[in-house]
């Protein structure tokens, strides 16, 4: 675990920390992301990815962010600081230790990540190369290095929200989030949760 001090020195060298909201896909991170804009946190995204079927409110992507694996320059993300974005968490280990990160990530039943995913898919006229025995290895083991990373980078510091519990009592789940990111406005938080579109339940 990092210690309070190492922390301070960490905001002291590097400033204000990004908010990243990270998680699997279809775990509901474009969910949060709604919740922290209507918050009025200033949201990092270009709009590329338009709405859609399987996503109607949007999906709150910064294009560039995908490709962080691959490109060694990431001194650009320090614009980012104080506000948030939206990372896959398969990019999370690539993020660079240049900056702090407040990481909320998001957990959800993976049954139903896959059953969402599978819906996508079938909406797009596409196929999964892998079968879902086999995700849900890449997934499991996936996670576990997520958790790993965590715990073992400075940089981070990290919040677990459950997809399931936001739309369960989104009110509660806000206040953690508002404890967590710093006095946000939960009443606008609460109200940007929309339980219909919780829509493949295990």
């Amino acid at each position: 675990m990092t210690s309070t001090l190492v922390r301070t020195y960490r905001r002291i060298r590097f400033g204000e920390p990004l908010i990243v909201v990270s998680g699997l896909p279809r775990s509901g991170t474009s969910m949060t992301m709604q919740m922290l804009e209507a918050a009025g946190l200033s949201i990092a995204t270009d709009g590329i990815r338009k709405a859609g079927e399987d996503n109607p409110k949007g999906y709150y992507e910064y294009e560039r962010v995908k490709e962080l694996e691959k490109e060694p320059d990431k001194s650009y993300l320090k614009e980012f600081r104080g506000k948030t974005i939206k990372v896959i968490s398969f990019l999370l280990k690539d993020l660079p230790e240049t900056n702090n990160y407040k990481v909320v990530f998001m957990r959800r039943n993976l049954d139903e990540v896959l059953a969402s995913q599978t819906k996508m898919l079938k909406n797009r006229a596409e196929a999964s190369e892998t079968s879902d025995e086999d995700m849900l290895e890449v997934y499991k083991n996936h996670l576990y290095k997520v958790n790993y990373l965590m715990k073992h980078r400075s940089c981070f510091e990290l919040l677990e929200v459950n997809y399931k519990d936001v739309v369960a009592n989104p009110r509660r789940e806000a206040e953690r989030i508002s404890e967590f990111l710093g006095n946000l406005d939960v009443d606008k938080m609460t109200r940007a949760v929309d339980e219909k579109l919780y829509r493949n339940r295990r």
